[in-house]
């Protein structure tokens, strides 16, 4: 399945249906009168985000969305059946943005959690509605009213625990692959990975999520190479696990300048905690090993961890460090969401 992170789509909700005019014609009933009945409500659309979904790759196939409309009403005063709402599922950390691109109308971060998009179309009354004491055989009715229509982006961003960043070649699809059951491609040469990878590993009996963004280089956050793209994707990670490429010649510039991007893309990556991994330590001999990380504790002061994905050596400290993290901070959200007291708003409407 392809990965997909991105879809602009177009939304209808279900337009009114019309009033009906129409009069008794009872045998016995001279003078019948009106008993047209209302058209019924056109069907709403909704934005619900579900679990099973880790791509929007279904909105490259089907752009336009429109919800069903009400019935005309009917004789006899019977309303007309309501249109059926419908029901867009899209995956768990998916914003919804309006047509300008920059406006954020609603966050999906919780399974299970629907968002009104689009309102359907009020029934139009029947002409039984407009009889009056100087109008009692009114021959008109009303014509319902249209459903509310939008364009939309969607925008996933990938809700992991841990984001694996690094220049290209780092080693991070190794790593992740190494502590994981994901498969990313893997060679031997800058950006074999082309989209973010997902995987779970379990460290002290808790489930770990890590995603492998596609790696990064100078001017990532202006868009050169892919870094531009995907640097969203770890936006909602709680800890970096910086991977460095061990046989750099400067690791120090290495680590500065993934850094920098990612303070230059966004004040929301800067204050991220980060645990540093310096990667491919199985090519090289101890002393080297301590010269580069002498070096790169001139430039920060995280936590550094000398490791070999390829060769699966001293793995598990670096996830125990980045696990620690991962929990303090749940355990943060899960306070500060209990202390809050949510206060009801109104759903948004284009027609705002």
């Amino acid at each position: 399945m392809k990965f997909l992170d991105q879809a602009k789509i177009y939304i209808k909700a279900g337009d009114g249906g019309k009033g009906c005019v129409a009069f008794r014609r009872e045998k016995f009933i001279e003078f019948g009168g009106p008993n047209g009945g209302d058209g019924g409500d056109g069907g709403s659309v909704y934005f619900e985000a579900v679990e099973n979904l880790n791509t929007l790759i279904d909105f490259r196939y089907q752009q336009h969305f429109k919800a069903q409309k009400g019935q005309q009403g009917m004789g006899s005063e019977m309303t007309g059946y309501k249109g059926e709402d419908l029901i867009i599922k899209v995956p768990v950390g998916t914003e919804i943005v309006a047509d300008d691109g920059e406006t954020v109308l609603k966050d999906m971060i919780k399974a299970g959690e629907r968002f009104l998009i689009a309102k359907g179309g009020k029934g139009g009354l029947g002409n039984t509605r407009f009889k009056t004491s100087t109008n009692q055989a009114p021959r008109y009715a009303g014509p319902g009213t249209p459903g509310e229509e939008i364009w939309v982006w969607l925008r996933l961003k990938i809700i992991a625990d841990v984001g694996l960043i690094g220049l290209p070649n780092a080693g991070k699809s190794t790593f992740l692959s190494a502590v994981t059951s994901a498969r990313p491609k893997i060679a031997d040469y800058p950006f074999t990975t082309l989209h973010p990878h997902l995987g779970v590993a379990w460290i002290n009996g808790k489930e770990l999520v890590l995603a492998d963004i596609p790696g990064l280089i100078e001017g990532a956050h202006e868009g050169t190479g892919l870094g531009d793209r995907f640097l969203k994707h770890v936006e909602r990670c709680s800890v970096f696990l910086h991977v460095l490429d061990g046989t750099s010649e400067d690791i120090a510039a290495d680590y500065k300048t993934i850094r920098r991007e990612l303070e230059l893309y966004s004040d929301k990556l800067k204050n991220k905690p980060e645990v540093v991994a310096l990667n491919k330590c199985d090519a090289l001999n101890a002393e080297e090993i301590s010269d580069k990380i002498k070096a790169l504790h001139k430039v920060t002061k995280n936590e550094i961890f000398a490791i070999s994905a390829v060769a699966q050596r001293d793995l598990m400290p670096c996830l125990s460090a980045v696990s620690k993290f991962v929990t303090t901070l749940k355990k943060t959200e899960k306070e500060t969401e209990n202390n809050t007291v949510e206060t009801p708003t109104k759903p948004w409407s284009p027609l705002d």
